[in-house]
């Protein structure tokens, strides 16, 4: 392995983004340790590939299984420089249709299993000064829907996480990436995937119809993976690299109407805001 290829660690790396960076990743001469609930029959996606592509059973909402995939990962390549916290699902549910159960599952997996990993490279990265985070959140870290709140909930918590995480680590020579993808096909809406809460008639009109946009756009979804894979490696190869790369013309367009909306909102109430002092 060359010394200047880059080592990838990617969870849910069977499909969609995870797939995506694991083949452009291996296309570009690197070396993928790709994460996934079932990696016994993962092939890598690119031919000829075979010794830079490391398959790794990893149940991200497991904790207590993040420290050895870890080491595994570099007792096989030696280092890892971008670790991709890219595992997850949707869900669809109003808050009180959504469980605790349900609730605390979804956070295992969205938040608590991408801390651990994040934790578990990070000695590693400190020692070599370099290294990358890239932390898959969506376009619903920033803003939320009808039905979407507990997926939204998690992904929230990621981003203040992270970027917490990217002031804390930067003297290291190590950067955070916050990816928002809008709606990109992948199997996010299929009914294999996604999970929604039992429903209520009395939410019919507001989570029925995410109910519905989820059952309608499965595999109809406009954006590519395979451009995001794309963007996200030329913004972590950018001198200048953001720390937020909305990914979408539907995720560029519904955080910048929201962040409009909080602007409108805090000059319509500033005064009362501001006249809180002693």
């Amino acid at each position: 392995m060359a010394e200047n290829k880059r080592v990838w660690f990617i969870t849910g790396a069977s499909s969609g983004f995870g797939l995506e960076l694991a083949r452009a990743a291996l296309s570009a001469g690197e070396s993928v340790v790709a994460a996934a609930r079932r990696a016994a029959g993962l092939r890598p996606p690119v031919p000829g590939s075979e010794e830079r592509f490391f398959p790794l059973t990893l149940d991200v909402s497991k904790t207590d299984e993040a420290g050895p995939a870890i080491r595994k990962a570099l007792e096989r390549f030696g280092r890892i420089d971008v670790l991709v916290n890219n595992a997850g699902h949707t869900q669809v549910g109003a808050v009180e249709e959504t469980t605790e159960e349900e609730l605390r599952a979804l956070f295992d997996l969205h938040v608590f299993g991408p801390f651990a990993l994040t934790r578990a490279v990070l000695p590693h990265m400190r020692e070599r000064r370099s290294g990358w985070i890239v932390q898959m959140s969506s376009m619903g870290g920033q803003i939320t829907w009808a039905g979407f709140g507990p997926y939204c909930a998690t992904k929230f918590a990621l981003e203040g996480l992270s970027e917490t995480l990217a002031s804390e680590v930067a003297p290291f020579g190590i950067r955070v990436l916050i990816v928002e993808p809008g709606v990109f096909r992948t199997s996010i809406f299929d009914t294999k995937v996604a999970f929604e809460s039992k429903t209520m008639p009395e939410y019919a009109e507001t989570v029925g119809k995410s109910r519905e946009y989820v059952h309608d756009n499965a595999g109809q979804q406009p954006g590519d993976p395979a451009k995001a894979a794309a963007a996200i490696r030329t913004a972590i190869d950018s001198p200048r690299p953001p720390l937020r790369l909305p990914l979408g013309a539907d995720a560029l367009e519904a955080i910048r109407g929201h962040l409009k909306t909080v602007g409108e909102e805090l000059q319509q109430w500033e005064r009362v805001i501001t006249d809180t002092q002693f």
